[in-house]
């Protein structure tokens, strides 16, 4: 009978692993994060569709597990030295942020019709946003490291902070709901005493033992995996037993080995089985709803999500307005927070558990959830052309002379033989070259930190976006031979969002007439650029191949230079 019951749970977990395969790949063609397609697998594999998940113990289990990774990882990778060199920006947009979602989402929550601590709990959990989904879409477009990208990740950071309070605050809110019912106040005061006895100890182990002790675990890095994964569920499980939530003793754990130097390494190690873990978190999640009550939230979670779409992004483009941004780099910060995160669920989810809300405001927010990671990863994805939609209407969320970024509007009248877009290693490579050829060189990228580098390098180099007519107008182009379009290549290819095909539209629109040379490291992705009158692909692998399969052939033909070399020291030919 045992065996029979073991073969039907792997059955199970094999069905749940292909269906989350296939709606995964699904997802994957409509461009969609993996969030939305586990969420969507639960609802299929739930009672209301395929009814497959019924291991309701074991699924909850893993999803347990996965819950506490999640916070784990978010320990080990709490930064506070990042929003510390962004300075105002990231604390004052993303607290701006959180208390503008939070006070009006209560209030539409409340207009709604639901109860004063349901308004609550939603209006909180609409305040967070992915910060995995917006990393992996800013990267897959080349933007982490452009300025927009680097204030969102800072106030995406401030948001991980304020999840961590709102989490304390509601274990807090839970033990002393349950204290009040059993008459016992000295039990809240134990729990807060057992958290500030584990917090000291972290604060131990990370001063004395957490550096040594990783540092004599990664001489094994299968090793190093098993301790981390073991330290995340040990510190969990104690943390679930002394009455503070498993959650928190998770990001504790991650916070214990933040301060290593082999915590990238654990992190990068970790992501795959955290995605693997929390498909059953997802899975228990979409299994939970009742799709007849989730008919009944339609309505509710359209004006949520119109809310989260529209109005988070707006408050963002308003304070970094106010803080002296251009209208453009607000914009595309802003849409970075058009969507709830993960965290929301599992904040909800622990509201379910406490018993403050029901199942149908965790429905909610699913919903709200599942429309606001769909259409923001296409806002995202396609951001540039958004703002030149939107564009007109921004001007009132931009300073007459914005100062907090740096200025490349300023009109340059020094002429230059060539410019180069993207001052990243190959960027840099080409204008180094070019100018020990006795060309004149300007430098244009979209990240301070670039454009940084390329001054200490002796470049005359200008802040400024490629894709933005109005910053192109301000260049000496038509006194330059060539534009070098030498930024990153979009995972996708290229589409109309993508920098390089922006440029050489607007350049040629712009009446330029010299040669256009663009990087590109696909056969297709070359052909479409030489179709949008490029005059010459550059293709860095190709080319790097081709330029070294001449110096093997000119020493291929020259064998007797290396037998008349007694020193066995060979010169590269020229």
């Amino acid at each position: 009978m045992t065996e029979a019951i073991e073969g039907y749970l792997f059955y199970e977990i094999a069905a749940l692993l292909v269906l989350a395969a296939g709606v995964g790949f699904l997802g994957l063609m409509l461009r969609q994060p993996l969030i939305v397609s586990f969420i969507a697998v639960g609802i299929l594999a739930g009672p209301s569709v395929l009814n497959i998940a019924q291991s309701d113990q074991q699924i909850d289990l893993l999803a347990e597990l996965g819950i506490a990774l999640l916070l784990f990882l978010v320990g080990l990778k709490l930064d506070f030295n990042l929003v510390r060199t962004l300075g105002p920006v990231a604390l004052v947009t993303g607290l701006g942020q959180v208390i503008f979602t939070t006070v009006f989402g209560f209030l539409i929550a409340l207009a709604l019709g639901l109860d004063p601590l349901t308004a609550i709990y939603v209006a909180i959990a609409l305040t967070f946003s992915s910060t995995i989904i917006i990393v992996k879409l800013l990267s897959d477009k080349r933007e982490i490291d452009a300025l927009h990208g680097r204030i969102a990740l800072g106030f995406l950071i401030v948001q991980d902070l304020v999840v961590v309070v709102a989490m304390i605050t509601l274990s807090a809110i839970g033990v002393g709901g349950a204290a009040a019912g059993d008459g016992a106040i000295g039990d809240v005061l134990a729990v807060l005493g057992y958290g500030f006895g584990m917090l000291l100890f972290v604060v131990f182990f990370i001063r004395y033992v957490a550096t040594p002790l990783v540092e004599r675990l990664a001489r094994a890095p299968e090793l190093l995996v098993s301790f981390a994964i073991g330290w995340a569920a040990l510190l969990a499980a104690v943390g679930h037993y002394l009455g503070f939530g498993k959650e928190l003793g998770g990001l504790l754990a991650g916070v214990s080995l933040a301060s290593t130097p082999f915590r990238e390494a654990i992190a990068a190690r970790l992501a795959s089985l955290r995605d693997f873990l929390l498909l059953f978190f997802f899975i228990a999640l979409g299994a939970s709803l009742d799709l007849s009550v989730l008919g009944a939230s339609v309505g509710p979670a359209i004006v949520l999500s119109l809310f989260v779409l529209i109005g988070n992004p707006l408050i963002v483009l308003t304070i970094m307005g106010a803080m002296g941004y251009r209208k453009r780099t607000g914009f595309l910060a802003g849409l970075t927070v058009a969507q709830i995160s993960e965290f929301s669920l599992i904040f909800m989810a622990m509201g379910v558990a406490i018993g403050h809300v029901s199942d149908e405001a965790l429905g909610l927010v699913t919903l709200v959830g599942l429309v606001t990671i769909a259409a923001s990863t296409y806002m995202i994805t396609f951001s540039h052309r958004l703002y030149g939609v939107f564009e007109p209407a921004l001007s009132i969320f931009e300073r007459r002379h914005p100062k907090a970024e740096p200025d490349g509007s300023a009109k340059i009248d020094r002429p230059y033989d060539v410019i180069v877009f993207g001052l990243g290693r190959y960027g840099l490579g080409i204008a180094s070259a070019l100018r020990d050829s006795g060309k004149r060189i300007l430098g244009v990228d979209f990240s301070p930190e670039a454009v940084g580098n390329a001054k200490g390098m002796g470049f005359d180099a200008v802040f400024g976006d490629a894709t933005d007519p109005e910053f192109l107008a301000h260049l000496p182009l038509m006194r330059a031979e060539w534009l070098v379009m030498a930024v990153p290549e979009h995972d996708t290819g290229v589409t109309h969002d993508d920098p390089r095909h922006a440029l050489l539209k607007a350049v040629r629109d712009l009446g330029f007439e010299g040669n256009i040379a663009v990087a590109a490291h696909r056969e297709t992705t070359a052909d479409i650029l030489a179709s949008l009158r490029a005059d010459l692909v550059l293709m860095p692998y190709r080319d790097a191949a081709l330029a070294a399969a001449q110096m093997i052939t000119g020493r291929m033909h020259a064998p007797e230079q290396a037998v008349d070399d007694p020193d066995g020291q060979r010169e590269l030919p020229t």
